[in-house]
């Protein structure tokens, strides 16, 4: 089957979470840096946009087809790719693991986006301190909830006794956390969670650290 290809910027924790997933699912897969500053964001670019008309990293090409939106390039790689499955078998306990990563991706990273922050800073003049402020809220009012979800599980991992789907969008989330220096000491179940991830050459393999457009792997 012919690789899967993502463009990706090193720094994305959308595009991290598609990375953890091919993985997790030891999937053959090519990077194409997509530089969200340079050249006044390489995903305006009119190449990229007849890839990905909004304009966002990740995108994904496999086989001819493109996609973009880190949910569905994550379900689309699990029907293609079952095994090692991301979800539950369940589908109450797929539907719980959906509900978790909708949490992340659609009521709290879209606050916290770059080009979210770049506009409060940009068009409506808003103060580094009062965009830390906004980013923190926005965090602070969805770990909570997080961690209540995690606290409460019986498994290894969220959801099962291996990672899946859930910390797919977990761990980057927590590491957007720690740039803008948001206190994780109240969560101790999403620390415990991250560190059992943290441990695993998939989530390794993936971090940001370890990007080929990474500035400090390219110096």
């Amino acid at each position: 089957m012919a690789a899967v290809e993502i463009f990706s910027y090193w720094r994305s924790s959308a595009a991290w979470r598609v990375r953890i997933a091919l993985e997790l699912k030891g999937i053959d897969y090519h990077i194409h840096p997509v530089h969200l500053i340079q050249d006044g964001g390489q995903q305006f670019s009119p190449a990229y946009r007849a890839l990905s008309p909004e304009a966002l990293v990740p995108s994904m090409r496999h086989a001819g087809f493109e996609l973009s939106q880190s949910l569905a390039i994550c379900e689309y790689l699990e029907a293609t790719w079952p095994q090692p499955a991301l979800l539950p078998a369940n589908p109450q306990d797929a539907a719980r693991v959906r509900s978790f990563c909708a949490l992340i991706a659609c009521d709290t990273h879209p606050l916290n986006n770059l080009r979210v922050l770049r506009y409060l800073e940009h068009d409506l003049g808003v103060a580094e301190a009062a965009r830390t402020r906004w980013y923190h809220h926005w965090l602070d009012a969805a770990l909570p909830a997080l961690e209540a979800r995690v606290a409460a599980r019986a498994t290894a991992f969220a959801y099962a006794d291996q990672p899946g789907l859930a910390e797919c969008f977990l761990i980057p989330q927590l590491f957007n956390a720690r740039r803008f220096e948001v206190p994780l000491e109240a969560y101790p179940a999403l620390l415990d969670l991250e560190a059992r991830c943290l441990a695993l050459p998939a989530f390794l393999k993936s971090h940001p650290d370890q990007q080929p457009d990474n500035p400090a792997r390219m110096a």
